[in-house]
């Protein structure tokens, strides 16, 4: 089968010309290759080469002339040449073999079916020829192009060989069919099971950066569900498998927070591409199995469960190795207000209450709303119309309050050294419980948001604790 047409552009005959000349066998292969089959985007080509790549990789970047850069990974037997947008991946065919205690395998030269037999998935094995006399020729020793039209994983070999000597295929398989809609094949799902804890031989890194691309899926809860499936969820991620299951008492019992969970970050991946979003969509109830507690009148309750799954956020992020800075502070704000919301849909709506969520989610605000109103997943229609609604007079009233007190960010409008200035004292306590009084009166709706009420106002309260402002 060939498929000229589909790679007939400059950059291919220039790499089959570059091919030629040094007398390789050269093919485009892997993750290209399916991409250009399935019409989807992809701009990175990985091409292998029955030779040295990096020799390769070298003189197509003096053909490509001005512009073109070169990175030569020695160790690897691997180069990069990057001209604008390019980029191509070159690597010399090559045989490998493993060691059960490492993911590194042992590389030797090879021939382009030794190439194909190391690759992860059938239809990541696909390669197409650059050379001119066999330019867009297709080889498919595994039948790669019948899984892609069946929409199915498959690994070349042994599957259990497979994942054993590299247990991230694992977490491939569940990334690609989450990707890309697919389904893994039975016998090839079964062994993910059975080498399930060959996984933990895999940095947490290669993980995370696995996970990551099953959240920015179109629906990540087909990959949770295939990692709870395998076993490989509670392996990597214990916190999200123990939301798992519903508890009775009689006739009385709790959602399954698991299934919830996921439903709460596929709303919110339909109407946001934010990664953390969705992390914090993820984490939202993890404090949940932690708090689960049977009262005889109120049935299941979860109290206070937002605030210990916001403590439990960074603990989460050091092991997962996921970034420690402002994205691990924004999911542990959303965690833990994410109930705030909730609370006022159901209860009378007022000023002050609005104010005060409208402080302490500051910029997020916006993000804090979408996550909450992803987090009513209830299959009562009544009840669910009942929080849209109220969730609008939230929204309203948050508009409103924000555009009369300039809440959001706000800092008080006297600050510690002007308190210091006026009165005379140096850094203590009293400074920073006057600066709460007026923020809280600030909040509360007593004074405006401006300097002079929030002046006078403290001039009042330091009198009542016997300080008078300074002589000038």
């Amino acid at each position: 089968m060939n498929f000229a047409e589909k790679i007939d552009t400059q950059v291919f005959h220039l790499l089959g010309e570059t091919a030629d000349e040094l007398g390789m066998e050269c093919y485009a292969i892997g993750g290209y290759v399916r991409d250009l089959l399935l019409h989807r985007a992809s701009k990175d080509i990985d091409v292998v080469v029955v030779g040295s790549g990096i020799e390769m990789a070298q003189a197509f970047a003096r053909k490509l002339g001005r512009g073109a850069n070169i990175a030569v990974f020695k160790t690897y037997g691997t180069a990069q040449v990057k001209r604008g947008d390019l980029e191509v991946e070159f690597v010399g065919a090559r045989r490998e073999s493993y060691h059960r205690e490492s993911r590194n395998p042992t590389v030797e030269a090879g021939t382009l079916e030794d190439d194909q037999n190391r690759r992860d998935f059938t239809v990541n094995a696909l390669a197409l020829c650059l050379n001119k006399g066999r330019f867009g020729e297709l080889i498919d020793p595994f039948d790669g192009l019948a899984d892609m039209e069946s929409r199915i994983l498959r690994t070349p070999l042994d599957p259990d060989v497979t994942f054993s000597d590299d247990p991230l295929r694992m977490m491939r398989a569940v990334r690609f069919a989450t990707q890309l809609g697919f389904m893994i094949e039975q016998r090839t799902f079964e062994a993910i099971g059975r080498n399930s804890e060959r996984i933990e031989i895999i940095t947490k890194e290669r993980i995370t950066d696995e996970l990551n691309k099953i959240m920015r899926a179109e629906h990540p809860s087909t990959g949770f569900l295939l990692l709870e499936q395998t076993g490989l969820l509670a392996r990597i991620f214990p916190e999200i498998d123990r939301m798992k299951g519903v508890e009775k008492r009689g006739e009385r019992a709790h959602k399954d927070v698991f299934l919830h969970t996921l439903k709460v970050v596929d709303s919110v991946a339909a109407k946001s591409n934010d990664l953390w979003l969705r992390w914090a969509a993820l984490l939202h109830d993890v404090g949940k199995p932690a708090t689960k507690q049977w009262d005889n009148k109120a049935g299941w309750t979860f109290r206070n469960h937002n605030y210990i799954g916001s403590k439990m956020v960074p603990g989460i992020f050091r092991r997962m190795r996921l970034p420690l800075g402002e994205p691990m502070k924004f999911v542990q704000k959303m965690v833990d207000l994410h109930m705030r919301p909730i609370v006022l849909s159901e209860d009378t709506v007022t000023d002050s209450a609005v104010r005060r969520l409208l402080f302490d989610a500051g910029e997020d605000i916006d993000k804090l709303m979408l996550l909450c109103d992803s987090d009513i997943t209830s299959a009562n229609r009544e009840k669910v119309k009942r929080f849209s609604d109220n969730f609008q007079l939230v929204r309203r009233k948050l508009k409103e309050l924000e555009e009369k007190d300039r809440i959001r960010n706000f800092q008080p409008p006297v600050d510690g050294s002007e308190i210091m200035r006026v009165f005379g004292i140096p850094p203590c306590n009293i400074i920073g419980e006057l600066k709460t009084q007026i923020k809280d009166a600030i909040l509360d709706g007593k004074i405006p948001n401006e300097h002079d009420a929030a002046y006078e106002l403290l001039l009042k309260l330091a009198a009542e604790r016997g300080l008078f402002p300074v002589e000038k």
